[in-house]
Order: C-alpha cells, then sequence, then structure tokens
C-alpha cells in the first residue's frame, strides 16, 4: 500500500466472522460486490468494526504491508495496456455551481508526488499525526516498468475533477503538481478541514505481491489522541466508503481485492495521519496493485484511469445526494 507516507506497519485485524457469508458471495463478481455494499449502506450501519484487518507485511520500495484476504475473483485484461493520456485537467464548462451538486465542495487527495524521490531527507521528516508521529509522505509504488503511483493518482485525480465540476461542485485538490514534494499527510488532512468538505478522498494505488489483486477502500478507524478524533466522521466515511467501493466495482469491472477485507473491499485503519487528523467524511482507495502484472496493465491504460475516476466520482455522487 502506499497512501501518504502512511503505507507501512498498518495495526490491523481480522474481519468479522458473522459477515463471512455475505463476503464469500460478495467477492465472486462486481456486480455481487456492488449489491452487497449497497445493502452495507442500506441496512447494515450498526456494529461497525474499527479493527482494521490483520497485516501481512510484503516487500515493496515503499515498504507497503499488504493483508491476507479470503477472495479469489479475477480479472480479465482485453485490449493492450498503453500510458495514460495527458489529463483532463482544464476546467470543466460553466464550472462549480451550476449543477445537482452546486453548493458542494470536495477534496481529492492525489497520493505522493512525483518529485518525493528527489526530497527524500524532507518526506522522512516526522509529523504528528494525533496518536503517533509519522514520516511527512513516502515516494509511492510503481509498476515493475517504472510508471509511478504518482503520476497515476494525479491523472485520475484530474479525471474526478472534470467530472465532478461538470456536476457542479467545487474541487479543491491537495496539491496538482505544483510543490517540489509532498505535502506532507497532516497538511493534507488539514486541507480538507479547511475547505469543509463535504467528501474527502485520497487516490492510491497499491505496492503489494504478483498474484495479489484488485481494488479496496480504507476507512478511518475510530482513534482519538492530540489532535485526532474520528468520532464524529467515523459513520459517514464508511457510508462514503461503501459508496464509493460499490461504483467503482461496478463502473471498472475489478474485483474486491483478494488480500485485503476479506472480499468486502473495505479495510479500516487507525495508524493514517490523513484520516486520524480529518475532521470531514473521508477515505482513501487503493485502486489496484501495481505490482502485479495483470492489474499494472490496466493501471497503465488511460481508458481505465476513465473508468476508475468516473466509479469514485459516481461514489462521491451517490453519497453526497444521501
Amino acid at each position: 500500500m502506499s497512501y501518504d507516507s502512511e503505507s507501512s506497519n498498518p495495526d490491523s485485524r481480522s474481519r468479522r466472522v458473522r459477515r463471512r457469508a455475505l463476503i464469500a458471495l460478495a467477492a465472486f463478481a462486481p456486480a455481487a460486490l456492488a449489491g452487497w455494499l449497497g445493502w452495507q449502506a442500506i441496512g447494515a450501519a450498526g456494529g461497525r468494526d474499527d479493527k482494521p484487518a490483520r497485516a501481512l507485511p510484503l516487500p515493496s520500495r515503499t515498504e507497503q504491508s499488504a493483508r491476507p484476504g479470503t477472495g479469489t475473483a479475477t480479472l480479465t485484461v482485453t485490449g493492450t495496456p498503453r500510458p495514460a493520456s495527458p489529463s483532463p485537467s482544464a476546467p470543466a464548462q460553466g464550472g462549480p455551481g451550476a449543477g445537482p451538486l452546486a453548493g458542494k465542495t470536495v477534496v481529492i487527495d492525489p497520493g505522493h508526488n512525483p518529485n518525493n524521490f528527489r526530497h527524500t531527507k524532507e518526506i522522512n521528516e516526522p509529523v504528528d499525526i494525533g496518536t503517533n508521529k509519522k514520516e511527512c509522505d513516502t515516494t509511492g509504488t510503481e509498476t515493475n516498468d517504472g510508471y509511478t503511483e504518482a503520476e497515476f493518482t494525479l491523472d485520475v485525480a484530474h479525471r474526478i475533477r472534470t467530472i465532478l465540476e461538470k456536476q457542479g461542485a467545487k474541487v479543491v485538490f491537495t496539491y496538482d503538481n505544483d510543490r517540489t514534494f509532498g505535502p506532507c499527510v497532516d497538511e493534507r488532512a488539514r486541507i480538507g478541514n479547511q475547505a469543509k468538505a463535504d467528501a474527502a478522498v485520497s487516490v492510491h494505488a497499491d505496492g503489494a505481491a504478483e498474484g495479489q489483486r484488485g481494488f479496496h477502500v480504507i476507512l478511518p478507524a475510530k482513534v482519538k489522541g492530540g489532535a485526532a478524533d474520528t468520532a464524529p466522521i467515523v459513520g459517514p466515511s464508511r457510508e462514503l466508503g461503501v459508496r464509493i467501493a460499490g461504483k467503482f466495482a461496478q463502473d471498472t469491472g475489478m474485483n474486491a481485492s483478494n488480500y485485503v477485507g476479506d472480499g468486502t473491499a473495505l479495510d479500516v485503519r487507525s495508524d493514517l495521519g490523513g484520516l486520524n487528523l480529518s475532521t470531514v467524511p473521508k477515505v482513501f482507495i487503493e485502486c489496484g496493485n501495481m505490482r502485479d502484472s495483470r492489474d499494472s496493465a490496466l493501471l497503465k491504460s488511460a481508458d481505465w484511469h476513465q473508468k476508475a475516476a468516473q466509479g469514485i466520482a459516481d461514489g462521491i455522487m451517490a453519497f453526497l445526494a444521501g
């Protein structure tokens, strides 16, 4: 994993046993997953589990950690993968304020920064995330042929912005390739808080082992310490995450992670400053595994970038529509 500087050392635990039957069904196909997640959003709000899944450290250049799961879903790649095309970053015609999302503010946080590897000293400086201290940021991961997570996240973020602005939303970025490194994880959270965002989403891609495939959404655990107090956002963040997971599966055709979340596509973590310090509903999405050959083919495809952006945007819109 590779969210902010926060991809290492997750303190996760296993999911609730009582969901195993639903989980097994949800993992078979994106359509089934989307339906199950919809049920979760509507009728399964009680008894939320604040304990993240158990961690199984795996090697990667960003000290990522992955977790075992029960999913066995597969995904067939069609067509010839290609590097992403230039991002559709121009503001949408009409701009914010004219559409069903008029008056709504969404913060999009493109994970990492393409220049972080040139500033390792700066990004390794610890920052306070409330419950403890963590490094400012990390370099992120990359595919085996060198396509970086930071390039991926920024392109998908631009596409999300275009979609949401066409619906009238005000979209705020934590950065837009306009900084030499970072921002640090505490600042990423602060930008969302200061914007009084109705929803905030941090876009990432994972760096696990070959054969570990699929997407998952990270939800904030209930934590309190220092400047961190997630109690007010745990519920709405879960709803946001469920909506995004369902739409992402539907729009991209990708299955839930087979190594995190036990097939639910949902994972709860308490060690991420970007979530711990947030005062607005916020989630992270790991769009796939850049170190798996089949997932990476998708993650390098401009066409699939657009599907991923649509899935994330559709999930945000569903959440904001209530």
